[in-house]
């Protein structure tokens, strides 16, 4: 001990020097990280497992060729649509083609009655296997008719749509319903009536499709997923089918008709494109109805290359009647075009007693000219009223006939 050390003030001794770490915290933090990655690194090159970090699910799959599903468990004909023509798909392949409309139904009679192939392959492994599937259309009787023959489709980008084969025929006159005369009456007024808005509601459309005669032609939005099997029903039926197309209104797009909409702000190009996505979500159709397109169908900008395009695959136009500044008539005769406008539309006051009252004028129409179409809404008080004035119709003198057989013959004559 120092004499200083005697004489200093006890806790005034000089300050003592800590230690320093020779490593800091965020030197640890990434010391350790790299140890992690370095790690996860060797044990990738380690472990043969090329399915590593994809998302996976084991399904139990029974793959017995020629075996048709029971009923209850045939898939849906959106679901078999998707399998078939959906874009991303790259796990299956059809060997046979399968019609656009009419959808796969399990009770086949007997096997091989009927039937359509189609190719499962393994995307592991690449092993194929065989799966047989019935294809008859659902429906009640008539529906060997129900699904379109091939030669009527092509293929584009949007889809499968509508076109005239190879030997001239078009699709208006390959789908269309034959007339039946009234015994002793041949010259008989004809009168054609089509309801609209099919395909939004199931149950309305079906209870429709059972209760109008099949001389009521019938017109299908193309939004419903399950719209080509109503389809195929109705047809199935003996009814004429029509695509009602979305065109833009006025007050679009507070007033709107849905998507695909065509629009008189797109190009014609542009909105040919949309035309062939609303043609490919069924088939079997005769022709084309517009769904609102009050601003659309006075546009002859617009307009006019639709009707073009309706004519180049071999289909018939129909106005509705609701525009009376339309150019579909005026346009359709310089494109050889078949074409029908509405009278009278049936349900403008959807009451019983003005629907009757229309159906009425309809009848005087006929009576004056020889011809009369007139258009309604998928509204219950509609079908019942038509139902009920079909049944009578004949009786007053009065021929119920498909569109085709007045827009067709409008286009001979």
């Amino acid at each position: 001990m120092t004499a200083d050390d005697l004489s200093a003030p006890l806790g005034q001794g000089p300050p003592r020097r800590r230690r320093k770490f020779p490593v800091s915290v965020p030197q640890v933090v990434v010391g350790a990280l790299a140890i992690f990655l370095g790690t996860f690194a060797i044990w990738g090159a380690v472990v043969d497992n090329p399915m590593g970090g994809e998302p996976m699910v084991a399904v139990p799959v029974d793959l017995h060729a020629g075996i048709a599903p029971k009923k209850s468990e045939a898939a849906s004909s959106s679901e078999l649509a998707g399998a078939a023509q959906g874009p991303n798909r790259r796990d299956a392949s059809i060997d046979t083609p399968m019609p656009s409309a009419g959808p796969l139904n399990a009770a086949a009679k007997g096997a091989g009655a009927n039937t359509k192939t189609v190719t499962i392959i393994d995307g592991n492994t690449g092993a194929r296997q065989e799966v047989t599937i019935p294809a008859s259309p659902s429906g009640a009787g008539g529906a060997e008719n129900s699904a379109p023959e091939q030669k009527f489709v092509e293929l584009t980008s949007r889809g499968q749509i509508p076109k005239i084969a190879a030997d001239g025929t078009r699709p208006a006159e390959a789908f269309a319903r034959p007339v039946k005369p009234i015994p002793g009456k041949p010259d008989a007024p004809r009168i054609a009536l089509i309801v609209g808005g099919l395909g939004i509601s199931a149950s309305a459309t079906a209870d429709a499709i059972a209760r109008l005669p099949g001389a009521v032609s019938l017109a299908f939005m193309p939004y419903s997923t399950d719209v080509d099997r109503l389809v195929a029903r109705a047809r199935g039926e003996g009814h004429e089918v029509l695509l009602q197309a979305p065109m833009e209104p006025f007050g679009y797009p507070d007033n709107d008709s849905g998507p695909q909409t065509l629009l008189t702000s797109l190009t014609p190009e542009q909105n040919i494109e949309r035309l062939y996505w609303q043609m490919s979500r069924f088939q079997g159709y005769v022709g084309i109805v517009g769904a609102m397109g009050a601003r659309f169908t006075a546009s002859e900008q617009s307009f006019a290359p639709i009707l073009s395009e309706i004519a180049k695959h071999g289909l018939i136009y129909v106005d509705d009647g609701s525009n009376p500044r339309s150019i579909a008539g005026r346009v359709a005769g310089a494109n050889n075009l078949p074409f029908a406008k509405a009278d009278i539309i049936i349900d403008v006051v959807a009451t019983p007693a003005e629907v009757d009252h229309a159906l009425g004028r309809l009848e005087m129409t006929a009576r004056e000219r020889g011809v009369a179409v007139g258009m309604a809404s998928l509204l219950p008080v509609s079908v019942e009223h038509i139902a009920k004035w079909a049944k009578a119709a004949e009786g007053r003198g009065f021929l119920l006939v498909p569109i085709t057989a007045i827009a067709i013959k409008s286009k001979q004559s």
